[in-house]
């Protein structure tokens, strides 16, 4: 079969590397991972991350990167090459359609979560947060998103400046929004740091995160690396199998990858150095979740020196963040609709983007006119992130790997990801029998089907330790066969 003609390139590797580093990098990067790293044994946990890593993060990443370039396209369109060439079931492109959907959805509610972020930006500026403590900032919080007209017109804010960089395009939109954009969080989070040092507690902020507790890696420990290692790094969504379809051929993916793998947890771990000295320096609890940073973290900059400047700064790297992730979510839709339909970037920028206002101002309106509506037990908002979260990205992260590992033929992505051979067939290993695994058990957990209780935590370890290792019998032949024919 013949290649798909790239339409779309990056203009260096490192386009692809800073705009899938600010897909990965958001909230959950500024909060959730510097606080479940403490909570579950600082340097313990990070070990045990990067293990995740390397068992979920990474075979996923290069799998989607590999498919994408593949297939030169969308997500429905380049799996739907993909397969083709394969020979295989037309109906696999499905997978593309659930990833492209489920990116969509997030940025459906994501919207309203980056515009708090830009909102105390300004919020900061001119004195709307001074409080004298967290349960004043905690109705400052509410009353922002009791009104209809505030926490919608950030929102749309949001969406707009989103689209308007989607819609430039590829090397003049997305690449170079994230070529400033990127070395400026980088610049900001630094200088946050590096205030967090003058802060008098930062030898606390440090040992809260990097202090080396194993008592504590106990199974939850384990399924909240499982759950972050998925997750953070925008897999099944859409946004890294479209922008792998922008690699020009004869890159490194392994390489790429692993580089935005560590981008993305360095930020992580430096954003955590920002935030916990400043805590912990105005006796405060980092067990606070999101209330960390809306809540907390807006007193404590008044608290200290030169924190109002500090403040803004530190929001408006958060705002950053969450913009680089959310033009990843809506660029898959648009370049639907550009390859598909032959609908200009502009054209495609604006029919989108006006179903993502619809539907994002229901979202908006849960928190208000709307609070009383909850179907089933939850509001639009929640329906939005239960659904995309506990079932679509887990699904299309396991249909995504059984493709790349057992429907089609090994050549075609052997000759995509261009490893050696002992290199391929680790991959092979990996998408075959031990990411499908773990995403599972990321995917049962999350829906509440499967726990870690003490008395019955070793028996699921020693069932999944003797899974693997019947897996790895049956595939030990063929790893010998690949490593033969080098």
């Amino acid at each position: 079969m013949t290649r798909e003609k790239p339409k779309n390139l990056w203009l260096s590797r490192w386009g692809f590397i800073l705009a899938a580093t600010g897909s990965a990098v958001g909230l959950g990067n500024i909060w959730k991972f510097p606080y479940i790293t403490g909570e579950y044994g600082g340097g313990a946990f990070v070990l045990m991350y990067l293990a995740c890593i390397l068992a979920i993060g990474i075979p996923v990443m290069m799998t989607e990167i590999a498919l994408g370039r593949r297939g030169r396209g969308s997500p429905i369109d380049a799996i739907a090459r993909v397969v083709r060439e394969n020979g295989s079931n037309p109906l696999w492109r499905g997978v593309g359609l659930m990833a492209m959907l489920a990116g969509f959805m997030i940025l459906c509610f994501y919207v309203v979560v980056a515009g708090w972020a830009f909102a105390y930006t300004w919020k900061m500026l001119d004195g709307s947060l001074a409080a004298t403590s967290v349960e004043a900032l905690g109705q400052v919080f509410e009353q922002h998103n009791a009104n209809p007209w505030l926490l919608g017109g950030w929102s749309v804010l949001v969406a707009l400046l989103t689209l308007w960089i989607v819609a430039k395009g590829v090397q003049k939109g997305i690449e170079n929004s994230v070529r400033w954009m990127m070395p400026g969080l980088a610049l900001m989070l630094l200088i946050l740091v590096g205030y967090a040092f003058t802060s008098g507690s930062f030898s606390e902020g440090f040992a809260f995160l990097f202090s080396f507790d194993a008592s504590k890696l106990t199974g939850e420990a384990l399924l909240a690396a499982l759950g972050h290692a998925f997750f953070t790094l925008s897999l099944a969504s859409g946004a890294i199998l479209t922008y792998g379809s922008y690699i020009p051929d004869g890159q490194s993916i392994a390489r790429t990858t692993f580089m935005v793998a560590i981008a993305d947890t360095c930020v992580a771990l430096l954003a955590g150095l920002a935030i916990f000295p400043v805590i912990f320096a105005n006796g405060m609890s980092p067990a606070a979740g999101p209330g960390l940073i809306f809540m907390s973290l807006p007193l404590a900059f008044q608290q200290m020196p030169f924190g109002t400047a500090f403040g803004v700064l530190f929001f408006a790297m958060v705002s950053i963040a969450a913009l680089t992730s959310a033009i990843s979510m809506i660029e898959a839709t648009v370049a639907y609709l550009n390859e598909k339909y032959g609908i200009s970037r502009v054209k495609a920028a604006i029919g989108s983007g006006a179903v993502l206002l619809v539907i994002s101002l229901l979202a908006m309106l849960s928190f208000n006119l709307l609070s009383g509506w909850t179907p089933l037990g939850k509001n639009f908002f929640d329906w939005l992130d239960y659904l995309t979260s506990r079932w679509m990205m887990p699904l299309g992260g396991i249909f995504m790997v059984v493709l790349a590992g057992y429907a089609l033929r090994g050549e075609i992505m052997r000759d995509e990801l261009n490893l050696p051979p002992a290199g391929y067939a680790l991959w092979l290993f990996m998408v075959r029998y031990v990411s499908p695994v773990l995403i599972m058990i990321v995917f049962l957990h999350a829906l509440g089907w499967l726990g870690f209780d003490p008395l019955v935590r070793w028996y699921w370890i020693a069932g999944a330790i003797g899974l693997l290792a019947i897996l790895g019998e049956l595939f030990a032949p063929r790893v010998r066969l690949v490593l033969a024919n080098r």
